[in-house]
């Protein structure tokens, strides 16, 4: 075994000693340039670092304020994206002071990435309209919101999937590409809106100023209602009774216990003032059957 690793030594040696003086220049060069474009990716990364978190602190302190958790998450999405391209970038120019043909690489490359991308397009669509979602600020974890037909809480938003938690407490977990249209329920102030019945025998005037006092006492109450209650009147005739509105604006959240509250004062106030609610008449027609 110690002869063979000998002969092997020598033979090294020998290849060494064969080499021209210009073969340990050119070797010197590409090792030189191998190691400047280490350095310049290196810097390049840095650079673009630098500038990355400064775009994305400027968000923060924008007019329309994006959670430091979702800037984080993209700082370091766009960070990880710049780096793998340069890493890319970097290998070729590697290769081919080792005098790999790069050509023939970057071709095999691109007929995976074709296979691949029509295998996993989907994937790349989820992903990308994810990074949107988070970029655009659309909706945050917290937010109620409708997508699809699905209404609920936000519980998780990722790049790939976002998870809304219903009322009665399931999970729907929807692939950001299939996300079309958002309705958030949660930006701004929001319309509660009362829709309560009285019967064709009673006064209109009469509920409607009973309405009022019971709005206008609640809102003072109440500091989630940030307007003084109106009510709009009449809005419907219906086979049974005449439909009477009132709306509050409130704030983000409080629109449902708002609603529930009304409906019960306004219910007990009515109660109070002997002013009947509708209900749909029963008619009962009993036929006595005549001995024969």
């Amino acid at each position: 075994m110690g002869s063979i690793w000998q002969r092997m030594h020598n033979l090294a040696l020998e290849k060494l000693h064969n080499i021209e003086p210009d073969a340990y220049i050119e070797l010197a060069g590409r090792l030189l340039k191998i190691i400047l474009i280490l350095v310049a990716a290196k810097i390049i990364y840095r650079i673009g670092q630098a500038i990355i978190s400064g775009f994305f602190r400027r968000r923060t302190s924008a007019r329309f304020h994006v959670s430091e958790k979702k800037v984080n998450t993209l700082c370091v999405l766009s960070q990880s994206i710049l780096r793998y391209i340069l890493y890319f970038i970097a290998g070729i120019m590697i290769l081919e002071q080792l005098g790999v043909n790069t050509a023939s690489l970057i071709a095999t490359a691109g007929i995976g990435g074709v296979a691949i991308g029509f295998g996993a397009q989907s994937l790349v669509k989820d992903v990308i309209t994810g990074f949107f979602i988070l970029f655009e600020d659309q909706y945050a974890v917290g937010d109620r919101v409708t997508i699809d037909n699905i209404t609920g809480m936000v519980e998780e938003i990722g790049l790939r999937t976002t998870k809304i938690r219903g009322f009665e407490g399931e999970v729907t977990i929807i692939p950001n590409g299939q996300i079309l249209k958002v309705i958030n329920h949660s930006r701004g102030n929001i319309l509660a809106v009362v829709d309560v019945n009285i019967a064709y025998e009673e006064d209109i005037n009469d509920a409607i100023r009973i309405m009022e006092d019971v709005a206008r006492k609640y809102a003072a109450e109440n500091e989630n209602i940030v307007e003084t209650p109106q009510v709009q009147g009449v809005t419907n005739l219906g086979d049974c009774g005449i439909t009477i509105r009132l709306i509050a604006k409130t704030a983000n959240g409080e629109k449902w216990g708002v609603e529930r509250e009304l409906r019960k004062r306004i219910k007990e106030a009515f109660d109070d003032n002997k002013i009947k609610i509708p209900y749909p008449p029963k008619v009962i027609i009993q036929s006595e059957e005549k001995d024969t």
